[in-house]
């Protein structure tokens, strides 16, 4: 039986999206220290294509899929300016509404993916009760 990569994806999901609300975090403790530049993680997207996940090939007009790699690699960099507040007078990037729709969206899809292995737990489940 091959392995199924669904839960390796969320986990690896999930391990990235705890290192961006940090990163989000301390973007908004640190809003009022002066010369403080706003950061961010790489997209997940980017995290996906390093580490090779994709889906596994049932037929040949399907993609290719990739094996796994175990580690998982996001690096944090210093954001593009936002041009709506641009540089404050203290010389610090972080906008508080950019911020905090970032960790609305990190919640968001800590739910769907929570959501996802649930369904596909239980899924599983009832094919095994059967």
């Amino acid at each position: 039986m091959q392995p199924i990569q669904l839960f390796d994806l969320a986990s690896r999901q999930a391990e990235w999206l705890s290192i961006r609300q940090q990163v989000v975090a301390g973007n908004i403790a640190n809003a009022n220290t002066p010369g403080y530049k706003s950061k961010d993680v790489t997209p997940f997207s980017a995290v996906l294509n390093e580490t090779n996940i994709a889906m596994a090939r049932t037929n040949a007009a399907h993609l290719s899929g990739h094996s796994l790699d175990s580690s998982i690699d996001v690096n944090i960099e210093e954001e593009d300016l936002n041009q709506e507040i641009g540089v404050q007078e203290s010389g610090n990037t972080v906008s508080l509404a950019q911020e905090l729709s970032k960790m609305g969206g990190i919640k968001r899809q800590y739910d769907i993916g929570n959501t996802l292995v649930k369904s596909f737990h239980s899924m599983m489940l009832m094919t095994v009760r059967r």
